[in-house]
């Protein structure tokens, strides 16, 4: 029987992840463990391996599952920054993602922090709190309608978020290097990111992490933003230079910051320190920021979500294992 060992399991995949084994009839190794140079001994009775990583994979890896004879690394997100390519294709690895599991489910919950921006919710819970019930004239809000939201990246997820915000009423206007024609009936196109970004009151980021796009949201592309506008990031954190995104916010520059992503979030996200020490400073000060709202790379998190990711990532293990390669594969 076909044996595949799924790294980084989590409480909620377990269902999905068990009843796919039944269906393909597989032997399924689940495991909470990150995949690591530990596991090469136990790795040995395994045709494939499915993982979600969230930090960059030990380059020791790749040659050790090269001599193994597993053919591929079978990725559960979009995202797939982690694992160096250019090594996995030196050791003839597959290495595949999950293009696609629910791309509204982010698109809903960056939509969602925008209107908590906008209306100022969370200042209003702390007045409620302290049983303060004023209309103070600080929580003036505008309304959505009236304004323009750029979404910078109209792939799955930008298109979803898009389609809300003009639902909502406002102007949406867009950058993306490929044009959607379908979009164009009420999306206006920018010819480029510094365009779309000036004139917007609201900046909604879908596009992922490459190493052409670190940093690309800096201490120069913010002071092009419109004042007084919002940022809202849902897709990968190492786009933002947060130091620059935390300057633009003091400064008054930024009216306020939604952050599902942080650049530093490996050690930290999906992981309970309520009893541990968090020694990085810049996260404590977003944690700690009246403007700005952080939350652990969550958007995505819906049941719909879940199994779609369980099942993709298995799926592109056993096409790999059948077939040599996977629609899926990024390298």
């Amino acid at each position: 029987m076909t044996k595949i060992i799924m790294f980084n399991t989590r409480e909620e995949e377990r269902t999905a992840a068990n009843e796919w084994a039944v269906r393909h009839n597989i032997d399924l190794t689940l495991s909470t463990e990150t995949l690591n140079l530990n596991h090469l001994e136990r790795l040995k009775n395994y045709q494939g391996i499915s993982t979600s990583q969230t930090t960059p994979i030990d380059p020791a890896i790749y040659p050790a599952l090269e001599k193994l004879g597993i053919r591929q690394i079978a990725q559960r997100s979009a995202g797939f920054d982690m694992f160096d390519l250019k090594l996995a294709n030196k050791h003839h690895l597959i290495i595949s993602n999950v293009p696609s599991y629910s791309p509204n489910s982010i698109a809903e919950f960056a939509v969602t922090t925008a209107l908590q921006l906008v209306r100022k919710t969370a200042q209003i819970e702390k007045n409620i709190q302290n049983y303060d019930f004023r209309w103070n004239p600080a929580l003036m809000s505008r309304s959505i309608k009236d304004l323009t939201v750029a979404v910078i990246g109209a792939g799955r997820i930008g298109q979803h978020t898009a389609r809300i915000f003009n639902g909502f009423g406002s102007k949406v206007i867009a950058y993306d290097p490929v044009q959607n024609e379908e979009l164009t009936r009420f999306v206006e196109y920018k010819d480029s990111l510094e365009e779309a970004v000036q004139t917007a009151d609201i900046v909604s980021v879908h596009i992922p992490l490459t190493a052409e796009n670190h940093h690309l949201f800096n201490e120069k592309l913010f002071t092009q933003f419109k004042k007084g506008s919002l940022f809202i990031n849902a897709a990968r954190g190492g786009i933002v230079n947060t130091h620059a995104l935390l300057a633009a916010v003091n400064q008054g520059h930024l009216a306020g910051a939604a952050l599902d992503t942080y650049e530093n979030e490996g050690d930290y996200f999906k992981n309970d320190f309520r009893k541990e020490v968090i020694q990085d400073e810049m996260l404590k000060e977003l944690i700690r920021h009246d403007k700005i709202i952080i939350t652990p790379h969550i958007a995505f998190f819906t049941d719909v979500a879940v199994q779609n990711l369980v099942e993709g990532g298995l799926d592109s293990v056993l096409q790999v294992i059948n077939t040599g390669t996977c629609d899926n594969r990024v390298n």
